[in-house]
């Protein structure tokens, strides 16, 4: 099985913390979020995946190193202009087989169980599969009792599913793309769907699942992956006896809490200082900065 990682977005909703590095990168527990998703893709044996990139691609480039840090084959197609998720897949083609592969989105974190939609996929015989859940803020997709996809909204409505950013496809969709312009993966799904072509839904259920597109969300993935640890911190970090880390923190390597310091709900990059008695609380703070005065509900 080969995939793809959706990863060339700008991260817009995202900013400031996409300024200066792919969103992609963005550290969730101390660990890229690709590094992450591509945890999940390898626990279902997929040994060959295509990352494309477009913001700080050399970054990402770098990163991957052709998947050796990883165990594993990893292609990064770099987009000079970004060509959007349909135009993003087929601009991979020369990367597939005659196998149906798998696309998932580079900012969700979640254990869904991509066997089950795998086997799902091949034993209705579909051509896409939307891999779908109950999450009422993104509740754009109608199907039927049969699972067939009947539409894709383009805002949440009642009675209706959330896509979970994981798709299943066909080789044979990538000639519906076009070539070499931004297209939306989504335009040709509807068109699919027009056509009484096997567009359907493996609805999964019971499993965690957190999009990582705004602050708020950031935050909260990182408080998630703590599970009931709380804290975390890197390597190298100098945390004074009197700091204090409350409820929950992670904290980057290389950090420096001076005396007094007080950490609350807060995520520290790596080689963050914060000076001594300073309270940072709902707070991000990225690398390198120093910390000379309280921050509350910050970005720094």
């Amino acid at each position: 099985m080969k995939a793809m990682i959706l990863a060339a977005g700008l991260g817009t909703r995202l900013r400031p913390l996409t300024l200066d590095r792919p969103k992609a990168l963005m550290p969730i527990g101390n660990r890229p979020i690709i590094d992450r998703v591509i945890e999940h893709l390898k626990r279902y044996k997929i040994r060959e995946v295509i990352v494309n990139a477009h913001h700080h691609r050399e970054q990402l480039v770098a990163h991957l190193d052709g998947g050796r840090p990883f165990g594993l084959n990893i292609q990064v197609k770099i987009e000079p202009t970004i060509l959007g998720t349909g135009g993003g897949i087929r601009n991979t083609e020369d990367f597939w087989d005659d196998e149906p592969f798998v696309v998932i989105n580079g900012d969700i974190l979640t254990d869904i169980d991509l066997g089950k939609a795998w086997e799902a996929h091949q034993k209705a015989g579909n051509l896409v599969t939307l891999v779908l859940h109950d999450y009422t803020p993104f509740s754009q997709i109608r199907i039927n009792e049969h699972l067939d996809i009947l539409d894709i909204a383009s805002e949440a409505r009642p009675g209706r599913l959330a896509f979970t950013g994981i798709h299943i496809i066909e080789p044979e969709v990538l000639s519906r793309i076009p070539k070499r312009r931004f297209f939306n993966i989504i335009d040709c799904y509807l068109e699919l769907i027009k056509e009484d072509r096997p567009i359907r839904a493996h609805i999964s259920t019971g499993h965690y699942w957190r999009d990582v597109g705004t602050i708020g969300s950031y935050l909260l993935a990182n408080k998630e992956v703590l599970k009931e640890t709380h804290f975390l911190s890197g390597p190298g970090c100098r945390i004074h006896e009197s700091a204090r880390l409350k409820e929950w923190a992670v904290i980057g390597k290389d950090t420096n809490l001076e005396e007094g310091v007080e950490i609350r709900r807060s995520v520290l990059w790596e080689r963050v200082t914060v000076r001594k008695g300073l309270r940072v609380v709902d707070s991000i703070v990225t690398s390198s900065k120093k910390v000379r005065k309280d921050l509350v509900g910050k970005i720094l």
